[in-house]
């Protein structure tokens, strides 16, 4: 199956000939592929390409799986790529377990190419569903002004969802994300575990709580960066939003508008200097 754009694959096996079998695959059909041998190799290899789709054994000779599930899972830029683990059984046991941990499918090896394309096409188009819902239905807009002049954006209601069962934990993010919390802070505030809380916030959302929390600084860190008045630097904004490190707010800006902080400031300043003056 070919798509538009190519989609980048990490495969996480430590058998070689399996590893290789299905990247030699996935080249073939047109996706970018890397391939790691072992777990930590796997989660550096995440954090560095941010792939489109993880697929993963759970057996391997220095951390299982499942670690290298839950360690993405707790990692903005990593939260939310789609996960298929590769298991050599089909015990209700495994698979509960790594649905609880936020997995998105399992195969059972051996398993065919036509098996995992068929996988990888599912998760692909059902994260690209997600995705595009939840931005066209709580993306923030610009508020028109008097003086034909751009507004700062700001959320005209909650960046979160309406879901009742969920309001105590987007109340405590929304009373918190500028305090640098994470996922681990959330789940204690609610008395959950942490992997049981990102499974729940995942299915009924689609998004992971450490993403929501992103999100809600994303949307605080435009408003900031677009006030004309403000003499904040990027550095000063990146701390008033809980960030103890410059660097690790720019890479998650640029993540998520495709422009660092900088660059986006100013774009934004051209717009409004090229605004329509009142007569």
């Amino acid at each position: 199956m070919m798509y538009e754009s190519p989609k980048k694959i990490l495969v996480i096996e430590d058998d070689a000939i399996t590893r290789n079998l299905f990247l030699c695959g996935l080249e073939a059909e047109g996706f970018d592929t890397i391939g790691a041998e072992n777990g930590i190799a796997g989660i550096q290899l995440a954090q560095e390409h941010l792939p489109d789709l993880v697929i993963c054994d759970i057996l391997m000779p220095d951390i299982d799986g499942y670690s290298v599930l839950t360690q993405l899972r707790q990692e903005p830029l990593t939260a939310i790529i789609p996960f298929i683990f590769l298991t050599g059984s089909d015990a209700k046991a495994s698979v509960r377990k790594g649905m609880e941990l936020g997995a998105d499918d399992f195969l059972t090896k051996p398993s065919t190419l036509d098996e995992l394309l068929a996988a990888i096409a599912t998760r692909l188009q059902k994260q690209a569903t997600i995705e595009y819902w939840w931005a066209t239905k709580f993306q923030t807009t610009p508020k028109p002004v008097i003086a034909n002049q751009i507004a700062p954006t700001v959320p005209s209601e909650s960046i979160f969802p309406s879901i009742p069962q969920l309001k105590e934990v987007f109340d405590f993010i929304e009373k918190h994300y500028d305090e640098g919390i994470t996922l681990c802070d959330v789940a204690e505030a609610v008395g959950y575990s942490p992997a049981y809380l990102t499974n729940r916030v995942s299915k009924q959302t689609g998004d992971t709580v450490n993403n929501w929390i992103v999100k809600r600084r994303m949307a605080e860190a435009r408003f900031l960066l677009q006030l004309d008045n403000s003499n904040q630097t990027v550095e000063q904004i990146a701390k008033a939003l809980g960030y103890q490190d410059v660097s690790h707010f720019s890479r998650q800006f640029r993540q998520h508008h495709g422009l660092p902080p900088h660059a986006w400031r100013k774009q934004h300043q051209i717009m409004v200097e090229k605004q329509p003056q009142p007569c």
